[in-house]
C-alpha cells in the first residue's frame, strides 16, 4: 500500500494536514539531544522528510533512514541526492527487526509509523537494544484528542473528509486505513508503559495541536 501510494505522499501529506506535518516535524527534531556523537536512526523514514529535518539542524550528524517500503526508499534516496546531503544513507529494512549491531546510534525517530508496525513490544525491543545508553526514543504519532467536541470533529474529518481528497489523487483504501490505525493505535497510558516495559526511563508523552498528534519520548537507561 505504501509503495503504491508513494509518488503522491509528500504532496497529500501537506495538503491534508494544512501544512501543519512541518510544524510537527520541527518539534520532533527539536526534541532531539544537543549531543548526538552517534549516528540518528529514522525508522519508518518515509520519503525523508524527518532525516532532511535533521541534517538541517545538526548537518555533522550521520541520518540512516529505514523504511520497509522499497519505493519510499527511492524516493528517499532521490531527495538526499538532490539536496547534496551528505552522511544520509537509505536502506529498506523492518522495525521489528534492525539490522544493526547493539549501541549504535544516539537517537532514534519515528514519525506516523509506529502504528504500522505489528508487534510495538518486539519494535521497541528493537529500538532501546540498537541506542546507546542515554541514547533517545522519540515516536511521533496521531492521537485521539482528550476534548470531546475536538474528538467528534476529528473523527469525522478523518473518516468522512479525509478519505474522499485522498482518492482523488492515490489510493483511497490507503486513506480510509488511517483513521481506522489511530483508532486501534494504543492509547496514551498504554504507550507509556510499553516504553517502560521496554526499558526506557524518563517516558512523557507530549500533545501537540490539542492532542491530534503526540511526542512520546523516553532514555535508554545509563549503565
Amino acid at each position: 500500500m505504501f509503495d503504491d501510494i508513494s509518488p503522491r505522499y509528500d504532496f497529500l501529506n501537506h495538503l491534508l494536514s494544512f501544512g501543519v506535518d512541518y510544524y510537527w516535524r520541527r518539534r520532533l527534531v527539536n526534541a532531539l539531544p544537543a549531543d548526538l556523537s552517534r549516528p540518528v536512526l529514522d525508522v519508518a523514514a518515509g520519503t525523508g522528510d524527518v532525516g532532511i529535518a535533521i541534517k538541517k539542524r545538526h548537518p555533522n550528524v550521520v541520518v540512516v533512514g529505514l523504511d520497509y517500503a522499497f519505493r519510499m526508499t527511492c524516493l528517499c534516496q532521490t531527495k538526499v541526492r538532490s539536496r547534496g546531503l551528505e552522511d544520509f544513507f537509505v536502506l529498506q529494512g523492518d522495525g521489528e527487526a534492525l539490522p544493526f549491531p547493539d549501541h549504535r546510534f544516539s537517537a532514534l525517530t519515528i514519525a506516523f509509523g509506529f502504528r504500522n508496525i505489528g508487534h510495538y513490544s518486539r519494535a521497541l525491543a528493537e529500538f532501546h537494544r540498537v541506542l546507546v545508553p542515554g541514547g533517545k526514543l522519540l515516536i511521533l504519532e496521531f492521537a485521539e484528542p482528550t476534548s470531546k467536541t475536538l474528538g467528534a470533529l476529528y473523527r469525522f474529518y478523518f473518516k468522512r473528509i479525509l478519505p474522499r481528497i485522498g482518492a482523488l489523487f492515490s489510493r483511497s483504501d490507503a486513506y480510509r486505513y488511517l483513521p481506522e490505525s489511530v483508532e486501534h493505535f494504543p492509547p496514551r497510558a498504554e504507550l507509556t508503559a510499553l516504553m517502560r516495559t521496554a526499558g526506557f526511563n524518563e517516558v512523557s508523552i507530549e500533545n501537540l495541536t490539542f492532542g491530534t498528534v503526540t511526542l512520546a519520548t523516553g532514555v535508554k537507561k545509563r549503565t
